[in-house]
């Protein structure tokens, strides 16, 4: 018998040790695992997430790895970007997913805000440097004027 790694949101049946379990993509309930879809899918019922979806996740194979990893936080130097916002979701996403399906009727993956976020910062950094060759620390529309599109 395998050994529990903990339970289900939902249905509280135990989730085991190395198996595939869902999570919620709402960073608030991430904490909590799903045995599977069905059981999400209830939680998302419950409440009301707009834009959510399942994470296919692995509970960890042993005890060992359940412990709680030890982050290490250091303050950003001045006039350099921190970490964290070089990986930030530059876009609206809620406004961006209904654009797509309004004009396109499509829907969109989970990975295009982080795809087309990178392709920002690209456009910004180059656009960024048009302004800096002109001496100026303003940026401008007419920076963005013949940038390649390509990462």
């Amino acid at each position: 018998m395998a050994q529990e790694w903990r339970n289900c949101g939902v249905c509280k049946k135990p989730i085991s040790l190395g198996s595939l379990y869902q999570k919620c993509s709402i960073s608030s309930c991430k904490k909590v695992a799903f045995c599977n879809v069905d059981c999400w899918d209830i939680h998302q019922a419950v409440m009301g997430h707009k834009s959510a979806y399942a994470e296919e996740e692995r509970a960890p194979s042993t005890n060992e790895e359940r412990k709680p990893r030890r982050r290490i936080v250091s303050s950003p130097s001045q006039g350099t970007a921190s970490a964290s916002s070089s990986k930030e979701v530059l876009v609206v996403v809620s406004k961006m997913k209904a654009y797509v399906k309004e004009s396109f009727d499509m829907n969109t993956s989970g990975d295009v805000p982080d795809t087309l976020s990178n392709y920002m910062r690209s456009i910004i950094d180059q656009a960024s440097e048009n302004a800096r060759q002109e001496g100026r620390k303003t940026l401008m529309g007419r920076d963005f004027k013949n940038i390649s599109l390509l990462i």
